[in-house]
């Protein structure tokens, strides 16, 4: 049975919660504006270069608080398919490209080559969000296609073909459309990003992984211990077997056995 809701997933719950509180609080205290970046005045007149690491920390209004969300929701089953140590080793060895190469590539390229029309970086995690998405679109397969047909005669070629997994992507589109240019910049740094850490050509971050004890690996280890023992043991009761005990004698017979087969050749 496949599981509902945040059920082995508490990176990504920790993710969703984060992005609504921030939000949350960013907006009670009346401090959205120390999120976004502009690369003049913020950081090339006033040097605010904390804002390269604090940009991603909230979003700065509820339509992409919304849609990150739920885009958030939907990934969950990466986290699922790599377990929450590697989830959380992803989002963090990553973080220093999301975080960095958006202002610096809006700083010193985009903007002169806009003339100063493009000077705008809109707050929050879209590109750790797409980074995601692009792990999502690698390793989840889709289940079936289907074909769209226009109004024009039928033939083989008419139409255009879509699989499961194409309504996915409709929520983060909308994040990525929702403030023009800077969140369809943002959005393809991420996907590059993401993309790059697939490939293995992302500098330290892909072998790095995130220490065990953090996440409580050893209490996660000692519930599916017991997971198992448990289902060995209603095994066992079903089919009249004594799991325990098979097991206590094919491990006396490995120790035996063992010293059996050493002198079995001098007689």
């Amino acid at each position: 049975m496949l599981a509902s809701g945040f059920a082995n997933t508490p990176v990504t719950r920790a993710l969703v919660v984060g992005v609504v509180l921030s939000a949350f609080l960013a907006s009670i205290t009346d401090t959205k504006y120390y999120f976004w970046i502009q690369p003049r005045p913020h950081l090339l007149d006033y040097w605010q270069y904390w804002r390269l690491l604090t940009w991603q920390l909230c979003y700065t209004n509820s339509t992409e608080v919304l849609f990150a969300a739920m885009t958030l929701y939907q990934l969950r089953i990466v986290e699922r398919l790599w377990g929450s140590r590697k989830f959380a080793s992803f989002i963090i060895s990553t973080f220093p490209y999301t975080a960095l190469l958006p202002p610096i590539l809006l700083a010193v390229v985009i903007r002169p080559l806009s003339f100063g029309h493009i000077n705008y970086l809109p707050a929050g995690p879209t590109a750790i969000i797409f980074s995601l998405l692009a792990q999502y679109h690698a390793a989840i397969p889709y289940a079936y296609k289907y074909r769209v047909s226009s109004s024009l005669p039928p033939g083989p070629d008419r139409g255009f073909m879509l699989t499961s997994k194409s309504t996915s992507y409709l929520l983060p589109l909308q994040l990525a459309l929702s403030q023009l240019p800077g969140s369809a910049i943002v959005a393809a740094i991420g996907w590059l990003v993401g993309f790059a850490y697939r490939r293995d050509v992302l500098p330290g971050a892909g072998k790095w992984r995130l220490p065990g004890w953090i996440l409580g690996g050893r209490a996660q280890k000692e519930r599916y211990d017991t997971l198992r023992r448990r289902m060995e043991g209603e095994a066992g009761r079903t089919t009249g077997v004594d799991v325990d005990a098979n097991r206590d004698q094919a491990r006396r017979r490995g120790v035996i056995g063992g010293l059996v087969d050493q002198f079995r050749g001098a007689f």
